[in-house]
């Protein structure tokens, strides 16, 4: 039954990108689906977030949606097919796990790192890396890609020895911003924030924490106070407007309270 629906799927795709298909499925092409392939993964990560399965299913449909378009693409342009994608996939799976599908032993999910990273390098294309930084891509979010830079980086030694160094590091690179600031220097300031910013995504990568999720929660949760604070004042028949700054630091301290509390709401 399984089998079949995947079937279905492919002549689905198949007929929407036929000669009597869908006029806009037709026009797509790999360089028109890439803005909503990267739209479909954040739905998904909000789905994911808000630990909701039944919009889980359908953003992870969304995203298998694109996946089977371009591969649909490729096959019309004889580039290559969905089962080529799944069997290349399978093999890789298959020959990056040889502690499950081979006789390699490991000890822990650590050691399964290094074997996959060790047998990346050799795989065909690998060798045309001049850098161990090579291959991590550039549309990466800012944030997860310099997590990943210094992870590569580490994994070679070029690493700090203990987390005291690295948050020195971060107070370092707060200072430069405040000297730039004083010295009343825009492109310096700016150089100076790029910096601290990836001082702290390495405090986060050292300490095993992901720089970009905490972002986002940081993010949702000022956006849910806020939030709070728009229907509290509200409530108090007023605005954001007609409050000054000490008035409204006031309400957050109340919506911080409200959010221990749990009374906050979503």
């Amino acid at each position: 039954m399984e089998k079949k629906m995947f079937e279905e799927l492919v002549d689905v795709i198949a007929t929407l990108r036929g000669e009597n298909g869908c006029p806009w499925d037709r026009e797509q092409t790999h360089e028109s689906l890439k803005s909503t392939l990267v739209e479909e993964t954040y739905e998904t990560l909000e789905a994911i977030d808000a630990g909701d399965p039944r919009k889980l299913k359908e953003e992870l449909g969304d995203l298998l949606l694109n996946v089977m378009l371009q591969a649909q693409i490729a096959t019309e342009h004889q580039d290559f097919d969905i089962y080529a994608v799944i069997q290349t996939l399978t093999e890789k799976l298959i020959r990056r796990h040889p502690h499950v599908f081979g006789e390699v032993n490991v000890e822990d999910s650590n050691e399964v790192v290094k074997n996959w990273e060790a047998i990346k390098r050799q795989e065909a294309g690998y060798e045309d890396r001049e850098s161990v930084l090579d291959g991590i891509p550039n549309a990466l979010p800012m944030l997860l890609r310099a997590q990943k830079i210094q992870n590569r980086a580490a994994r070679v030694g070029f690493d700090w020895d203990k987390l005291t160094d690295v948050v020195a590091k971060v107070d370092e690179e707060l200072e430069e911003v405040k000297a730039s600031i004083r010295a009343d220097k825009p492109e310096a300031i700016s150089m100076e924030l790029g910096d601290l910013f990836f001082a702290i995504v390495n405090l986060c990568r050292f300490m095993e924490i992901q720089a970009e999720e905490t972002l986002r929660a940081a993010n949702r949760k000022f956006v849910t106070r806020f939030k709070w604070m728009e229907a509290e004042l509200e409530r108090r028949g007023t605005s954001f407007e007609a409050q000054d700054l000490e008035s409204l630091d006031a309400i957050w301290e109340e919506a911080k309270k409200a959010e221990v509390d749990g009374n906050l709401g979503s």
